[in-house]
């Protein structure tokens, strides 16, 4: 089954070249089906390329999928365009009635600032308590899960000495969830942050369940007792030349940065990086949406406010 985007949304083409069964709006209203309802709340700089990257994701599992994108109403985007955030972008404010499926929180890179420093902090409190009824489960990635850890849980993020920075081995601790489903012993996930969580302040919390950690990279994935918030501190979803491109940035705005570790082949910048997560970022996103969405949600999407949900 297709993802069903909106119409001209530039990671259409892209998806497509890459043979992503994408359905625009215009198709999707001639079928009678019902499609799963995922929000995507973006709060990365450069949102073109995070939504293709999460519409690829998203989209190569058998469910037919809406996407639905939202952006923090008071928060001007430095890096993309104002016609397409017009285009493309709704408010909270023009979804706060509905309810949904699923919700996906980004990253952000703001991890030394205090989160109440960040400027659209009030606005994705409001979402993540909204969430907590309007949503049959929440999937957070990096920044985005420490700020959900933070606001649900009071789980402080801490800074790292040094930026976590490459794509890092980790292990499934909880081979029998869901999630990890299909999963080998190991896979890899790209890092890039400057903050971590610690695992005791995560192991004090009943209800949270630590799924996958790495000897290097920490924390990988939690989850709360039915599967309704998913946390993930990495970034599965990341094109292959993600990092690179970050590293380049860096280092021609003169930031201190170090390679990538366990990224360029023979740690040499002027290689292309191989792609070694790509399997992991696929199953990953299609268990959540499967098994924490799919198998588990209402039909009728209304019967979500009323907190209706099976067991994991």
């Amino acid at each position: 089954m297709p993802i069903k985007i909106p119409n001209r949304l530039p990671a259409t083409e892209v998806l497509q070249r890459e043979n992503i069964f994408v359905m625009t709006e215009t198709r999707a209203m001639t079928q009678d089906i019902r499609p799963l309802q995922i929000l995507l709340l973006n709060l990365m700089p450069t949102k073109v390329d995070t939504e293709t990257q999460l519409a690829r994701v998203l989209g190569s599992t058998p469910l037919q999928i809406e996407l639905e994108l939202i952006a923090p109403g008071g928060h001007v985007s430095r890096n993309t365009s104002q016609a397409h955030m017009l285009a493309f972008y709704k408010s909270f404010e023009e979804v706060r009635e509905r309810t949904f499926d699923g919700l996906v929180i980004t990253g952000a890179p703001v991890e030394l600032l205090d989160f109440e420093d960040v400027d659209y902090w009030p606005e994705l409190c409001e979402i993540m308590e909204w969430s907590k009824t309007h949503v049959h489960s929440t999937l957070h990635i990096c920044w985005g899960a420490q700020a959900g850890l933070y606001y649900h849980y009071g789980i402080p993020k801490v800074p790292l000495p040094q930026k976590l920075f490459g794509v890092f081995q980790h292990t499934v601790e909880e081979p029998n969830f869901i999630l990890f489903r299909g999963f080998d012993d190991d896979f890899l996930v790209p890092h890039s942050r400057n903050t971590t969580i610690r695992r005791e302040d995560v192991e004090a919390v009943p209800g949270l369940k630590i799924l996958a950690s790495s000897p290097e990279a920490g924390i990988y994935a939690v989850k709360t007792d039915q599967c309704r918030q998913v946390f993930l501190m990495g970034h599965a979803e990341y094109d292959r030349d993600t990092l690179r491109r970050e590293y380049m940035r860096d280092l021609t705005a003169g930031v201190n940065i170090q390679l990538p570790k366990h990224y360029f082949p023979g740690d040499d910048p002027n290689q292309r990086p191989a792609m070694t997560w790509r399997s992991c970022a696929h199953l990953l996103y299609a268990n959540w949406l499967n098994y924490c969405v799919y198998q588990t949600v209402p039909y009728d999407i209304r019967e979500i406010e009323q907190g209706v949900r099976t067991s994991d």
